[in-house]
């Protein structure tokens, strides 16, 4: 049983999207013991080769699966819960993953190339550029990237957490045209897809749509970190960055990219942005806060102006200059994010004081901004 969304405007754009982002889970490409399913990878990949083989269509893989792929290598029955082991998993996984991948791509001459992420790639802006200018040229070049997080080394601090969100922001690094998000379920349902009367929801025209779905009951994800819930933050993101988003299974991925009603298809909601805010805003990980007085809270969420040393109040938190941090109100609720200018241990003494004061005093270098605008998003206007 199909729902369509009252006053949906169909799918024109998704069977004409030259550059497109897809993203399979790990329960779509492994085996229940963990291992890779070398079948299910290349169903995968005459999909997606086949879909750029009249060369209008670049397409950007965004592929989880290395930390699986590492279990049955390494003798693990299951997904380690720490940190160690899953780096470890992955550092033997990823080479196994993109092999498959090369070869499988290999079949019709195309050319994989790897690209993983940190959130300190993206966040910051020299990172941000030079993630943005690596995948143009790989796709430029004729190549297929092949995206993952970079598992191996990424802390708890500098991890996006799962792939979808990751799709969803490179969807938007890259300017994609279209993101398709490929799981174990095929849509999402306005309640369990296993109960009876449960229909699948065709079209999102908006947040309003679903706000009566229960999305944790919606689907699951099998061996990866993910689940519906991460699927529909990510679809949300993209569509709030003008990029609509196609949600369905791995095995309708031909149906999904051809434009034909399969899944969910998710209206872009907000207007496509060149700049790199999107990543600070739902890829950074604050290492610390500033507490901002009244008028300061006012000049950054309404001005739209720097944040400077008079505006501060409080410090809390260990980081050092280029970090992002929380901006708070004297309530403590977030209002904006922000790459610091400062470190932790350098802000008490500027507190309430004017850059040319703090200059006349302490020189040149401190007649700065703590936050430039350009490193601001305001998160509550």
């Amino acid at each position: 049983m199909t729902r369509a969304v009252t006053g949906a405007k169909g799918r024109a754009d998704v069977a004409g999207a030259h550059r497109v982002v897809v993203k399979v889970g790990s329960s779509s490409l492994t085996t229940a013991s963990g291992g890779l399913d070398a079948d299910r990878v290349d169903a995968l990949v005459d999909v997606l080769a086949k879909s750029r083989s009249g060369g209008e269509r670049e397409v950007v893989l965004v592929s989880s699966g290395a930390i699986a792929a590492g279990l049955a290598p390494l003798g693990l029955r299951r997904r380690p819960k720490d940190l160690a082991r899953q780096q470890a998993a992955a550092s033997v996984g990823q080479g196994l993953l993109v092999a498959r991948y090369t070869a499988s791509f290999a079949r019709y001459g195309v050319r994989v190339g790897q690209v993983l992420l940190t959130t300190d790639d993206t966040s910051r802006r020299a990172h941000h550029r030079n993630a943005s200018r690596t995948l143009d040229k790989l796709l430029a070049m004729g190549a297929l990237p092949v995206v993952n997080e970079n598992d191996t080394v990424a802390t708890d601090e500098i991890r996006f957490g799962d792939n979808d969100r990751l799709a969803a922001l490179v969807a938007h690094l890259v300017r994609a045209d279209l993101l398709v998000l490929l799981s174990d379920v095929d849509g999402l349902y306005d309640g369990d897809p296993a109960a009876a009367g449960t229909a699948r929801i065709a079209e999102v025209a908006g947040p309003a749509d679903i706000e009566h779905v229960k999305i944790g009951s919606a689907g699951k994800a099998g061996v990866g970190t993910g689940g519906m819930v991460t699927k529909v933050e990510a679809a949300r993101i993209a569509a709030a960055a003008g990029i609509p988003v196609v949600l369905t299974s791995a095995s309708q991925a031909a149906d999904a990219l051809a434009g034909r009603d399969t899944g969910t298809y998710f209206h872009p909601t907000g207007r496509r942005s060149a700049d790199r805010l999107l990543w600070l805003q739902h890829a950074s990980a604050p290492r610390g806060s500033l507490t901002l007085d009244d008028g300061a809270v006012r000049a950054v969420v309404e001005g739209r102006k720097s944040l400077l040393p008079a505006g501060i109040a409080a410090v809390e938190g260990e980081f050092i200059a280029g970090d992002p941090v929380e901006l708070r109100d004297t309530t403590g609720r977030a209002v904006a994010r922000g790459l610091v200018n400062f470190d932790a241990k350098e802000l008490p003494r500027l507190f309430g004081r004017s850059t040319r004061e703090l200059a006349r005093e302490l020189g040149p270098a401190y007649e700065r901004e703590v936050v430039h605008r350009d490193d601001l998003v305001v998160l509550h206007p």
